[in-house]
This record gives structure tokens, C-alpha cells and sequence, in this order.
């Protein structure tokens, strides 16, 4: 014969209050996705390829003129910034709709020694910033030929 042990139960009211503890919690979390919701607010989207060539670097602006954008090298690190004005407004017999959205943004990122930074282009179409970065010709790989001894 086995001995049954009886079923644990929770004490009355203790779920009611892991709810009220978790909460807080739970506001924070949709909180963050509504700000994500929002679109990239001070950070746009950047990649970062290296190629043979050097470094490839895209950065998605959807909405900022190509005037209202800087690009900057100091001190080996490549700073991206500018500010996004967008405005569009909708009239219809029995409605207006009027959205702006303002916002200044900076990405930087560290060079490395092996790329050539006053040889950096940057063009901008749809919306993305592509950047090249080529290798300064110190860094290129190269092949070295094997003598025999004397």
C-alpha cells in the first residue's frame, strides 16, 4: 500500500498577488513594444559588411533627404547623424489627418586601421545610405614568393 500524499495548494489570495507583483512588469514590456511600434525613433538600422574591397556599410533612412544627413570621420570612428522631418496631411469631405514626425539620430562606429578613410563614397537612394570604405593599400592582401636558401 502506498501512502498518498495530499495535493499542495496555493494559500488563498497568493495568485491575486503574483499578478499585482508581475504587473509593473507587464506595463514596462508593452510600454517597450509600443516605442518599438514607433519605428526607429534616434537609431536607424545599420549593417556593416566586410568585403575584399574594404567595409560596406547601409543604413536605412526611409523619409530623410540626403541633405539633412552628415557624415563624419574623426579619430578612426564614422559618425552618421542628421534629423528626420517628415510631415504628411490628409483632407477628406468629413475628416483631416495630419502626421509629423521629428527626431534627431547618430550611429558611429569604430574604423579599422585597415580601411582608407578619406577614400570613403557614400550614396543614398530609396531611402538607404550606402557607404564604401575601401582598404588603404597597406592592408590588401598580397601574396609572397618563397625563395630557396642559399
Amino acid at each position: 500500500m502506498t501512502a498518498q500524499t495530499p495535493a499542495k495548494t496555493a494559500p488563498a489570495g497568493s495568485h491575486r498577488s503574483a499578478i499585482s507583483v508581475l504587473a509593473p512588469i507587464q506595463r514596462e514590456f508593452d510600454r517597450l513594444f509600443d516605442r518599438l511600434g514607433e519605428g526607429w525613433g534616434d537609431t536607424p538600422r545599420m549593417d556593416v559588411r566586410d568585403t575584399d574591397q574594404g567595409l560596406e556599410i547601409t543604413v536605412e533612412l526611409p523619409g530623410i533627404d540626403r541633405n539633412d544627413v552628415k557624415i563624419a570621420v574623426e579619430d578612426d570612428v564614422l559618425t552618421i547623424s542628421g534629423e528626420k522631418k517628415t510631415q504628411s496631411e490628409t483632407h477628406q469631405a468629413d475628416y483631416r489627418v495630419s502626421e509629423r514626425s521629428y527626431g534627431a539620430f547618430a550611429r558611429s562606429i569604430a574604423l579599422p586601421s585597415s580601411v582608407a578613410a578619406d577614400k570613403i563614397e557614400a550614396s543614398m537612394r530609396d531611402g538607404v545610405l550606402t557607404l564604401k570604405a575601401p582598404r588603404n593599400d597597406q592592408a590588401k592582401p598580397r601574396t609572397i614568393e618563397i625563395r630557396p636558401s642559399a
